[in-house]
C-alpha cells in the first residue's frame, strides 16, 4: 500500500451510532503550522502602531470591550516593584472615586522616581453605580490587556481607564485609537447625509457629554474630563471630521481618539454586539 501525505477525514461510529469526523492531520504538523502562522503575523500586519494581544472580555453585553492601547516602549516594570505598587494604589483610587463621580484623575509620586498618573471617565448618561461597576471591571482587566506596561488605556462601552508614568493629564491627544464603520448608504441618500451632518455639527459644541438627533440619525460624543472646553472642541472637531473622511458614506460610525470620541448611526441600524475587536492599538510617546 502506498503512503499518502494528504490529509483526509475519516468516519467513526460512537457508542450511540452517531458519526464522528476527525482529521488524520498529525498533531505535530498542526502545532508547527500554528507556530509558523504566529511568527508571520508581524509580517502580514506590518505596522508598528498595531499589536495583537489577548482579547479582554466585557462582563455583560451592555459594556462591551472597544479597544486597549499599551505603551510602545519595550521596557516593562518588574513585578513587586515600586511602580507596580503605585499602579495598584492608583487603580484602587480610581475605583473608589467612581462611586462618587463620573470622572476622576489622580497622580502618585514618591522619592523613587516611579510617578504614575491616571484617570477614569464614565459615559455621561450613566448612574454612579453603573460607573462604579464598569471601572471595577476595567481596573481588574487592564493588566491582562497590557501586562507590566508603563502606560495603558482600556476603553469599554461605558468607561475608560488610562494611566502612564508620564503626565498626560490635560494635554490634548487626538491620535486615532479605534474606528468602526458600518455599511455604506445605498444610493448616496442626500437626506441621510444632511441629517448626519446636522448631528455631527451639534456634537462638536459639547464640552463634556452630548446626545444629538436629527430625523432618523442619532449620535453622541464625549471628551475626557481633563480637557478644557477649547481643547474638547478641537478634539471633537477632529473626531467628527474623521467620521466623514474615514467612514465616508457609512450608515454608522465610531471614532475614538486619545481624549474624546464621536459616534453616529441611522436609527435602528446600530449594532451593539462585540463583533471582531481583536486589535489592540499601541500609542507612542
Amino acid at each position: 500500500m502506498k503512503a499518502s501525505n494528504s490529509i483526509t477525514n475519516k468516519k467513526l461510529k460512537s457508542p450511540n451510532n452517531k458519526k464522528i469526523y476527525y482529521s488524520s492531520m498529525p498533531k505535530p504538523l498542526f502545532f508547527i503550522f500554528i507556530f509558523i502562522f504566529y511568527l508571520l503575523l508581524p509580517i502580514i500586519f506590518n505596522n508598528n502602531n498595531y499589536h495583537y494581544v489577548k482579547y479582554v472580555k466585557a462582563s455583560n453585553n451592555n459594556n462591551r470591550y472597544i479597544y486597549a492601547a499599551c505603551s510602545s516602549e519595550p521596557e516593562k516594570f518588574e513585578p513587586n516593584s515600586p511602580y507596580e505598587s503605585n499602579l495598584r494604589n492608583l487603580l484602587t483610587s480610581l475605583v473608589t472615586s467612581s462611586s462618587q463621580s463620573l470622572y476622576g484623575s489622580f497622580s502618585i509620586a514618591n522619592e523613587t522616581s516611579t510617578d504614575i498618573y491616571g484617570l477614569y471617565q464614565c459615559r455621561g448618561d450613566l448612574r454612579l453605580r453603573e460607573c462604579l461597576g464598569c471601572v471595577e471591571n476595567v481596573a481588574s482587566q487592564v493588566q491582562l490587556a497590557c501586562p507590566n506596561a508603563y502606560g495603558a488605556s482600556l476603553q469599554f462601552e461605558e468607561c475608560l481607564i488610562r494611566y502612564d508614568k508620564t503626565n498626560f493629564l490635560g494635554m490634548l491627544d487626538t491620535e486615532l485609537r479605534y474606528k468602526k464603520c458600518g455599511k455604506s448608504v445605498g444610493g448616496g441618500d442626500p437626506e441621510f447625509f444632511k441629517r448626519r451632518d446636522d448631528v455631527l455639527l451639534d456634537l462638536t459644541v459639547s464640552s463634556g457629554f452630548r446626545i444629538s438627533k436629527a430625523g432618523l440619525v442619532e449620535g453622541f460624543a464625549q471628551c475626557n474630563g481633563d480637557l478644557t472646553a477649547s481643547d474638547c472642541s478641537v478634539c471633537l472637531a477632529d473626531a467628527v471630521q474623521k467620521i466623514k473622511t474615514v467612514c465616508g458614506s457609512a450608515e454608522a460610525a465610531d471614532i475614538f481618539l486619545g481624549q474624546c470620541y464621536a459616534r453616529c448611526w441611522a436609527s435602528g441600524y446600530y449594532d451593539s454586539s462585540p463583533g471582531f475587536e481583536f486589535l489592540y492599538r499601541f500609542f507612542g510617546r
